[in-house]
This record gives structure tokens, C-alpha cells and sequence, in this order.
């Protein structure tokens, strides 16, 4: 771990071409680098993150930040990077992902693990993600996120840009008067938003455990700390009642019928589904996985037809008019760095057409995280987190498995090295 952590440390500034070449990196450098700073990407063609697609274009970066989007004979000099072929487009966001699990020293799904350890391979599934493309993820969440994502903030080791809950409340936290205090406590903590358990796990049927008032006192509360909230709710009864909690997005509903979904949609909560890889990841890790709390052959059944049921459920999503349909998969241990492969089921199993899926995962994932004016969008203003990739994701979702160079924040890691 510590040298995987040194080697990509020494792949990040982007100040200096030579760091970057030394890092193997993927494209063609053609000019000298510019005194101010300036960095220069071009591909085949640019997609701004909203649906549009701009061909023989480049991207200009300086101090971190996006200055300019033109044509490739309008890009001014500076230390130039080029990749023929490729699309450059905004950097991928998954918005559940659980960074801190792992498997543990006998190969089997690590409970309890000490806060050191924790962090460590909260830090090793973070730097296999940004790898993957993905500049931002959003942990729902635990404790040990935090100086995780204070440690990246001040650039002490690579990562995603780390969004996180530091904690979940479930019905055993108490009633609406502990659940509120809990939001505080987390809300004073640091915590960035709130996550809340109001359904059981779909590998015990997925059934409601909040109360409508219990869920009204929790997101009210949430919402006077400016804190959005996300909710696990896999059927109707526990996704309504968040929606009319003003929750701001429901996790999973698996099992959510059309009316709920027309519910979601004419109150403009964002719906997170998690078609593929949360289940696919544990049935290539079973063997690591069964055997602890309710992961048991019956819940492992469960898990089976609820996968059916969860593509069902999102082709009945792709057909709701006004749904806000975002992009995350429920990264667990075994599936960091794979969260490209939800992004191509979505296509493959369940119909979404791929520039909708690009969509999903970069502008209007960074609007459902509150941060549309800062993340998300290939524009002039915007944090220089970029992604270029081998083909045409918006024609081809396989693309997005085909990383050639990931910026975050103006500092250029190479997924090569």
C-alpha cells in the first residue's frame, strides 16, 4: 500500500511535463510547457456533461480550474496533451459508494476493523476509483471518511474529491426526537450529508422501518442544517414517505412501482438506482461474504431475484417523465474501481440510452450532491476534473472502461502507472 500511495503521489502535479511523462503517460505531448501554468487536453471530441457534444475541441486548465473550451485552432500554447481518438468529458461521479469496506487478512468482508486500518483501505479504494475515472464519490458513510477526505482535501495522498454521511441512522437509533438529535450530532461532526436507513436490506424483503413522521423530523431537521439527505428505501411505502419528507434522493428502490416513481418525479427527488454491480460484486464475492450478519444463502436468494427485479423497476424509471435518474452503485469491498461497470449494465441490461447514462454520472449527479456550479459540466469556471477515455462514451458506454487520463482539480493522474 505505501508504495502504491508514493508511486501515485509522484504522478499528480501537472506543473511539470516531465513528471508526467515519467508516469507513462497515455497521449502525445507536442509543445513545451507554458510559464503560467497552463495545460492543454485535446481529443476527437469534448462532452460537456449536459448532452453536448463538441467535436475537434480542447480543453485549457490553469490554477486548477477550467479557462477555456475551443476549437483545436483556437487553443492557446501551453504544456499540451493530446489523444487521438479520445473523449475528453467531465470527471465521473458516483454518488454511493461505501469507501471504507474491505476484505479483511482472511479474505473475508472486515467488521470492526481498527480506525488506522480503516483509513487505509478507505485510502487504497479511493485511489482505485479515481483511477477508474471516478474525481468525485459520495460515502454513505462512516466515521473514518472524514480525515480520509480531509487528508485528500489538503493533498497529503491521491483520491476522489470525498463526499460523506460519517455515519447512517436506522430505526434503532431511536424515535423522531433521537433521529434529530443524531442529524446534529453528525451535522456538527462534519458531516457533508445524512444518510437514513428507512426500508430493511432487500435481502430480508427490503420492508418499511421509519414512520412518516419519523422520516418528516429527520430530513426537516437535515434540511435547516443545509445537509442533503439519502435514503435507502427499496419499496413504495418507505420511498413515498421520504419523498414527501423532502428527502432528497431515494437509494436502491429495488422494488418501487410506477406510482411512486410518478411521486418521485413531481417532487423532484432524485432517484439512485443500483442495478448491477452492489449485486453482481457479491455473487463474484460470495465465498467472502456469506456467513456474516444476513449475508445467508436465503439472503443471497433475495439478493438473486431482487437483481431481476431492480432492472425491471429501472426500465420503469427510464420511462417516468421528469424522474431525475443519477448515477451510483453502492461500492462495497470487492467493487472499487469496477463502478464503470454499472454504467455499462444500465446500457446493456436495462435500455438507458448511453448519452442519458453520461448525463447521470456527471452533470446531474453533481446537481443531486448540490454542486451543479462547481463539478459535472466541461465549462469555462468549472474545477478542472477531467476524464479523457478511448472511444465515444456517448455512442459506445464500454468507453468509460477505456481510461486514458483522469484530472482532478488541475493535478493530472495517470491510471497506467
Amino acid at each position: 500500500m505505501t508504495g502504491l500511495l508514493r508511486r501515485r503521489q509522484s504522478c499528480l502535479p501537472v506543473a511539470a511535463l516531465a513528471a508526467f511523462a515519467a508516469c507513462g503517460g497515455g497521449g502525445q505531448t507536442t509543445a513545451e510547457p507554458a510559464d503560467d501554468g497552463t495545460v492543454v487536453l485535446t481529443g476527437d471530441r469534448v462532452l460537456d456533461g449536459r448532452g453536448g457534444v463538441l467535436e475537434a475541441h480542447g480543453v485549457v486548465v490553469r490554477d486548477g480550474r477550467i479557462v477555456a473550451v475551443a476549437p483545436l485552432a483556437d487553443l492557446p500554447p501551453g504544456e499540451r496533451h493530446d489523444f487521438p481518438g479520445g473523449t475528453i468529458l467531465p470527471g465521473l461521479i458516483d454518488t454511493h459508494v461505501h469507501l471504507g469496506w474491505h476484505f479483511g487478512e482472511d479474505g473475508k468482508l472486515a467488521r470492526g476493523a481498527a480506525p488506522e486500518t480503516a483509513a487505509m483501505h478507505a485510502v487504497e479504494n479511493g485511489i482505485r476509483m479515481l483511477e477508474a475515472g471516478f474525481t468525485t464519490v459520495q460515502s454513505l458513510g462512516a466515521a473514518v471518511d472524514g480525515p480520509v477526505r480531509d487528508a485528500v482535501n489538503r493533498g497529503v495522498v491521491p483520491g476522489p474529491r470525498i463526499i460523506t454521511t460519517l455515519g447512517q441512522l436506522f430505526a434503532s437509533t431511536g424515535g423522531a426526537d433521537a433521529l434529530v438529535a443524531e442529524v446534529h450530532r453528525l451535522a456538527d461532526a462534519g458531516a457533508d450529508a445524512i444518510k437514513i436507513f428507512a426500508s430493511e436490506s432487500i435481502r430480508v424483503g427490503g420492508g418499511p422501518t421509519l414512520a412518516q413522521e419519523e422520516l418528516d423530523a429527520t430530513c426537516g431537521a437535515a434540511n435547516e442544517r443545509g445537509l442533503r439527505t439519502l435514503v435507502h428505501a427499496h419499496g413504495p411505502v418507505s420511498a413515498a414517505r421520504a419523498s414527501r419528507a423532502g428527502c432528497t434522493t431515494i437509494e436502491h428502490g429495488a422494488l418501487l412501482d410506477q406510482e411512486t416513481l410518478d411521486l418521485l418525479a413531481a417532487n423532484g427527488t432524485f432517484y439512485d438506482p443500483n442495478i448491477y454491480l452492489i449485486f453482481q460484486n457479491y455473487f463474484e464475492n460470495k465465498d467472502r461474504y456469506l456467513g456474516i450478519g444476513n449475508y445467508t444463502e436465503e439472503g443471497f436468494a433475495a439478493m438473486e431475484s431482487g437483481r431481476v427485479r431492480a432492472v425491471e423497476t429501472f426500465g420503469m424509471a427510464l420511462a417516468t417523465e421528469g424522474l431525475k435518474i443519477v448515477f451510483g452503485t453502492d461500492a462495497v469491498a470487492g467493487a472499487h474501481g469496477q463502478n464503470a461497470r454499472e454504467a455499462v449494465a444500465r446500457v446493456e441490461q436495462g435500455g438507458q440510452d448511453p448519452a442519458d447514462v453520461v448525463v447521470g454520472l456527471t452533470s446531474l449527479a453533481a446537481e443531486s450532491l448540490g454542486m451543479a456550479d462547481k463539478i459535472g459540466t466541461v465549462a469555462e469556471g468549472y474545477a478542472a476534473d477531467l476524464v479523457v477515455v478511448d472511444g465515444d462514451p456517448a455512442t459506445d458506454i464500454t468507453a468509460l472502461q477505456r481510461v486514458r487520463l483522469v484530472m482532478k482539480d488541475g493535478r493530472i493522474h495517470d491510471p497506467g502507472a
